[in-house]
């Protein structure tokens, strides 16, 4: 299957992911994601939902995608697809993402830059190639994710913010360098709307240095991207989702250079999830299947030639 065919994110009720049981008590799950081969070199490996713990605070989803390289002429072409209850993030490494959606939204999203994406009662949208950067190949890598919205806002209106990395918060300081995407972390708040209390943030060690994660929030995890990194005497390498121990104050060491991904907040209670809907209530995911199959959710304009299908 090639890149064009792909869906971001797929179906999570269909994700195997590895858990495997720590050293550290401090570190109650370590989840290693199943590689999923998408086609054309295109690979995505999925931490969230895992069995043993299906979301870490509001966060539901968990995807990296890449590193990869399309060749000339080919490109993502992830078509329009529905949403309900949640809120889709898009965070990339590398390389660039055209957001499209029913509210007309038309967004190019680079590295460093977040997609927040409200679905509230509804939304459909697509993530594509731009036509420029098909002509020569492009790379492509970063995370996609899902939050789940508390449920008094789980219908809420839908809506999409696009915030440039020049808008978000940064620290930088003895060996520790920080993006704080969304919520807030280490006395910086970034300017994303979000429903409840979290942290996102984008963290890279210099070998050496290290990293507080105070117990301050509910629910915390971190993804090691690239690098090694050492908690408590135990070692990390990469690709790996460490969530923690409620209440334990936890120091990151660099043993290498290294990046992560910090995330977590508040415990929202069990969510529904079936293909690309979320919600409290499973009567509502019922509604959205049915809303997608009846074309309610509206087309979205600039790319309404084709779109995906509801799944069998």
């Amino acid at each position: 299957m090639k890149p064009a065919n792909c869906v971001l994110p797929n179906n999570a009720a269909r994700a195997l992911v590895r858990v495997m049981v720590p050293a550290d008590p401090s570190v109650i799950h370590t989840l290693e994601p199943k590689p999923r081969d998408l086609g054309g070199g295109f690979s995505v490996r999925r931490a969230l939902p895992a069995i043993e713990k299906r979301m870490v605070g509001p966060f539901i989803f968990w995807d990296e995608f890449g590193p990869a390289h399309f060749a000339p002429n080919e490109g993502l072409d992830v078509r329009p697809h529905p949403h309900v209850n949640l809120a889709t993030v898009t965070y990339l490494f590398e390389g660039e993402i055209f957001h499209r959606d029913t509210l007309g939204s038309a967004q190019a999203i680079s590295p460093g830059d977040v997609n927040w994406m409200n679905a509230g009662r509804g939304i459909a949208h697509s993530e594509r190639t731009r036509a420029e950067l098909r002509t020569t190949g492009s790379p492509i890598a970063g995370i996609q994710s899902w939050v789940a919205l508390p449920e008094a806002h789980e219908e809420s209106a839908p809506f999409f913010k696009h915030h440039a990395q020049s808008e978000l918060p940064t620290i930088d300081e003895a060996g520790k360098h920080a993006r704080i995407i969304a919520g807030s972390l280490w006395g910086q708040r970034s300017p994303v709307e979000t429903y409840s209390e979290m942290f996102y943030a984008d963290v890279r060690l210099d070998a050496g240095a290290s990293a507080p994660l105070d117990a301050e929030h509910e629910e915390r995890g971190l993804y090691l991207v690239a690098g090694e990194i050492e908690i408590a005497g135990d070692r990390f390498a990469r690709g790996r989702l460490l969530v923690f121990r409620p209440g334990d104050a936890i120091t990151i060491k660099a043993v290498t250079p290294a990046r992560f991904m910090l995330l977590g907040g508040a415990n929202l209670g069990p969510r529904h999830i079936w293909w690309n809907f979320v919600s409290s209530r499973k009567e509502r995911i019922e509604q959205a299947k049915e809303d997608w199959k009846a074309g309610r959710f509206g087309v979205v304009p600039g790319d309404d030639a084709e779109f995906i299908p509801l799944p069998d």
